[in-house]
């Protein structure tokens, strides 16, 4: 379950990168690029703080 949103947190990373560069190059147009980035935001925040900066239990009698 946590590779899952690992995979879907980064998935959102890339909606976030992906289309601007891509308008950038002229390959996409802005409104498109915008509901991607928005989709790309939401998928992000959604699942990332779920899995970072969580430390992992400490074994006891290592």
């Amino acid at each position: 379950m946590k590779l899952l949103i690992k995979i879907i947190s980064f998935l959102g990373l890339g909606l976030n990168i992906v289309p601007a560069i891509l308008v950038f190059g002229t390959y996409m147009e802005s409104d498109t690029c915008k509901l991607l980035m928005f989709i790309g935001t939401v998928m992000w925040f959604g699942t990332a703080p779920s899995w970072m900066n969580k430390k992992e239990p400490e074994t006891v009698g290592e």
